[in-house]
């Protein structure tokens, strides 16, 4: 082998070493995802505002607005309402009961890295009439889970009030 075929081949390994090595290296990582959580959680906090004064309101289509189309409620004493339609029934009937009155407070609201979804916990007060027309109030906690939805906004997918008191 001549000097030059030498130089020639010890070359030729050369790249292919170098083609090698870079077929293994791991393909540049994706950008992370900003985190948006505590916008997120600003954006739910501000929701829930919003949907304690559509309740106070009486509007069944404003209270409803909140969920999302797949929503399920889980009241205490009542059947368990999956789907929206389900849903606005469940609350139309609540909003027409005697004295009905509610607010509530998220004490705290987590939303994953993924920024999808988010989950709540607080308090809340709901006000009835008893059989004699007294008004009656009534302390418990509950539950949200929120789902982004594909034009960014975020919707109840699951509502469950509980009848633990604080």
């Amino acid at each position: 082998m001549s000097h030059l075929q030498l130089s020639v081949f010890l070359f030729a390994i050369l790249v292919v070493l170098a083609a090698c090595n870079n077929a293994s290296q791991p393909s540049a990582q994706p950008a992370a995802l900003p985190d948006t959580r505590a916008a997120d959680e600003a954006a739910i906090r501000a929701l829930d505002a919003e949907w304690v004064k559509a309740i106070a309101s009486k509007n069944c289509a404003q209270v409803t607005s909140y969920y999302a189309d797949t929503a399920a409620m889980y009241a205490p004493n009542a059947p368990a309402a999956s789907g929206k339609d389900a849903v606005q029934k469940l609350c139309a009937g609540m909003l027409g009961l005697p004295g009905f009155a509610l607010t509530f407070v998220p004490s705290k609201v987590e939303v994953a890295r993924s920024g999808d979804l988010a989950y709540e916990t607080g308090e809340y007060e709901m006000t009835l009439n008893d059989k004699k027309g007294k008004p009656q109030t009534v302390k418990a906690k509950y539950v949200v889970v929120w789902g982004k939805q594909s034009d960014g906004n975020w919707k109840a997918l699951v509502d469950s009030p509980t009848t633990t008191t604080p």
